[in-house]
């Protein structure tokens, strides 16, 4: 698949998380395989008014080929010069969020509120593609309701006005992430569009990557909640999928090796109180399916230095070897 000057083969995306997709787990991510990653969701207005916070969630030093930025907000030409900003910071593929089902987002009119104004959406989109060259994708949902579903329409919208990819969760913001991803909704966005369209949703294994493939026609896969704790999920899906080649899901010492490393680069980016703090959600994912795990999760969340986080982490990895 092609996006711009990039040939992606069958792309399989790191979906951008708020609070989770910052620059010590994208680097993680990669660091493990992963090829395709994406920034937290970053806000339009905050971006304009250079706050010091999103600044350093737009830090893409050192980072790979493509850097994906997402940014959100409401207004046409607000969210035009927060792309451009990125662009200038180093985002080279820039991703409009119209998905996002948090009510804090939506009651701005931002994230998913756009599947309820599809103008507006599309003239966000018009605002952006034409302010940077770069290529404009945009993540959606399927509609704000089962009764209301319009992502094919906004796909076509979107397409028309020079959008060159989209990426669709195959839920309702009613549904937030309940049920199951509905991937015929998200066939029938493929068959309305010429553009490559990534399905999103409940993809935890290489074989569910395929299937959804299979299920949808779509060009590639997407995958968030699956990717906690589980950062090589990325690169295990993308072996299958290009190479047929089906990876070994690591030992547990290879896992806490890689949450040992993340936690380092959590500590760098973000400093001791800030770090460690970030860090206790992540080990609890990253331990989640070990023995005793709900002991453990009582001990993560009870460290107050790094230093215990460390030891934990090397305990466990003693007592399960």
């Amino acid at each position: 698949m092609q996006l711009g000057k990039f040939d992606l083969k069958i792309p399989v995306f790191l979906a951008p998380m708020a609070g989770v997709t910052d620059k010590a787990f994208r680097e993680t991510v990669r660091s493990t395989g992963g090829r395709l990653v994406w920034t937290e969701m970053i806000s339009d207005k905050a971006l304009n008014y250079k706050n010091s916070r999103t600044l350093e969630m737009l830090d893409l030093a050192g980072e790979e080929s493509p850097r994906i930025v997402q940014i959100f907000g409401s207004e046409p030409e607000i969210m035009a010069k927060a792309a451009v900003l990125a662009v200038e910071r180093g985002a080279e593929v820039i991703d409009i969020n119209m998905g996002c089902p948090t009510p804090k987002i939506v009651k701005n009119g931002e994230g998913a509120a756009l599947l309820q104004n599809l103008p507006l959406a599309q003239a966000i989109a018009e605002a952006v593609v034409k302010a940077v060259e770069v290529p404009v994708t945009v993540k959606m949902r399927l509609g704000w309701t089962e009764k209301e579903i319009v992502a094919p329409e906004l796909a076509m919208r979107l397409e028309a006005v020079g959008v060159q990819m989209v990426s669709v969760h195959g839920r309702t913001r009613e549904q937030y992430y309940a049920g199951k991803a509905n991937r015929e909704l998200i066939r029938k966005v493929k068959e309305k569009v010429s553009i490559p369209v990534i399905a999103n949703g409940d993809i935890t294994s290489p074989e569910e990557a395929k299937k959804a493939l299979e299920e949808t026609g779509c060009d590639g896969v997407m995958i968030g909640r699956g990717a906690l704790g589980n950062p090589w999920l990325i690169a295990r899906v993308d072996s299958f999928l290009n190479n047929g080649i089906m990876v070994e899901e690591p030992t547990l010492e290879q896992k806490l090796k890689v949450a040992m490393e993340h936690f380092e680069r959590v500590l760098k980016y973000k400093g001791e109180r800030i770090g460690l703090n970030e860090m206790r959600k992540h080990a609890v994912w990253y331990i989640k399916s070990i023995r005793n795990a709900a002991i453990l999760r009582d001990s993560i969340m009870q460290t107050k230095t790094p230093e215990e986080m460390k030891g934990l982490f090397q305990r466990i990895c003693e007592e399960n070897a």
